[in-house]
């Protein structure tokens, strides 16, 4: 008896060799396997351009949807500023110090002003050794360090001895070296054009 003819029409379609997305990127990207999960990361956000503290607050909403347990402590802003980040991260269950005394640089009293940002740190980094946190920003803290008002040693060994769930991102000019050598993120703000050089005062909503 003939067999019966085949019901489909032979292919004669080569087989793919083109890789899958994973493939290729395991080709162009080597280390790609070598990349860990970390528990936890510090990053820094400097320069001298706008959106240091507004990009450290986009990621602590990120983390609050996320359900974790988080805290600001602003080292030059004090809570008289009712700035918008405050009332809504505050809405949001949010921990939120504001110890200074404004910008210190037009303080009356900068014996004052130093108290304020060693007081400052104090309580940051028993909010960071505590570890009930799971993202701590500290805001405007490069400030203190550049003036000497807090111990940059002190500020690196807590982040470098930090409990291992606890992420800090740091913000302000002129970061100081030893901070961005033990951080896992830098980012530098690069001022093109701000509308304060143009005669322009802060905007509520935009800037505060």
């Amino acid at each position: 008896m003939a067999e019966d003819p085949p019901t489909k029409k032979p292919s004669t379609k080569k087989p793919s060799t083109k890789k899958s997305s994973a493939e290729q990127s395991s080709v162009e990207n080597p280390d790609e396997e070598k990349r860990t999960l970390a528990s936890s990361l510090v990053l820094v956000n400097t320069g001298h351009g706008k959106g240091k503290s507004t990009a450290a607050f986009g990621t602590l909403i990120r983390g609050v949807a996320r359900g974790w347990p988080t805290a600001v402590v602003q080292f030059l802003k004090s809570g008289d500023w009712r700035v918008g980040e405050e009332k809504i991260c505050r809405q949001l269950g949010v921990d939120w110090y504001a110890e200074g005394d404004g910008f210190t640089w037009n303080s009356e009293d900068l014996d004052e002003s130093a108290a304020l940002a060693a007081a400052a740190w104090v309580k940051a980094k028993a909010l960071i050794q505590a570890g009930e946190h799971r993202l701590i920003v500290l805001d405007e803290i490069s400030y203190a360090m550049t003036w000497e008002w807090i111990d940059v040693d002190d500020v690196v060994s807590t982040l470098t001895d930090r409990p291992p769930k606890t992420s800090v991102i740091l913000t302000g000019r002129d970061m100081h070296d030893k901070v961005i050598e033990v951080a896992d993120t830098v980012t530098e703000m690069t001022n093109i054009k701000h509308a304060f050089d143009s005669g322009i005062v802060a905007k509520k909503g935009i800037d505060y």
